[in-house]
Formats: C-alpha cells, structure tokens, sequence
C-alpha cells in the first residue's frame, strides 16, 4: 500500500470511529437534549472535541495492540513514511518532489 493511500485512510479510519462515537454520546440521557439546548453550537464542539479525543485514545493503544486491531481502529497497522530517515531518524531529503 502507498504511503499516500496509508496516511489517507490512517485519516479517514479514525474520523469515521468519531462519528460513531459521536452518535454514541448523543444517545446518552441527557446529552442529547443538553447538545439540543446548544442548537447548531453543540454539534460544533462535540464532533471535533470526539474526534480529537478518538483519534489521541486510538494512537495511544496503537502500540498496546495486535495489528489486527490497528488496521481495524486506523486504518493501517504501519504509519506512513513521508521522508526517508537516517540511522538517527533524522529525516534525509535530498530532493524536493515536484
């Protein structure tokens, strides 16, 4: 898989959980009204608010969990690379794509 394509769906996978999340929290007593109270201001806040939150939780377990579950949770169990790196990590860019 390209890294395009890796860092594309280690994008989308994630957003796509915080949706779900996101539908899940309003369907608690309560919260739903509160958010209903907020009119259009409490979609705002709570879907970027989730998604940060989904996206920090997800990247956190990454580590912690079989491959499996990372491509299930992001997308992808290998994390793009986007510069090739030297034995200290430091990236090597040598040429600038057009």
């Amino acid at each position: 898989m390209s890294d395009r394509l890796t860092a594309w769906l280690r994008t989308i996978v994630p957003v796509l959980w915080s949706a779900v999340v996101a539908w899940l929290i309003v369907k608690i007593p309560g919260v739903g009204a509160f958010a209903d109270q907020l009119n259009d201001l409490g979609a705002e806040l709570l879907v970027p608010v989730v998604s940060g939150a989904v996206y920090a939780a997800f990247r956190w377990l990454e580590p912690h969990v079989p491959d499996w579950l990372s491509r299930i949770l992001l997308g992808s169990a290998r994390p793009p690379t986007y510069a090739p790196t030297g034995a200290d990590g430091v990236p090597n860019i040598t040429a600038i794509p057009d």
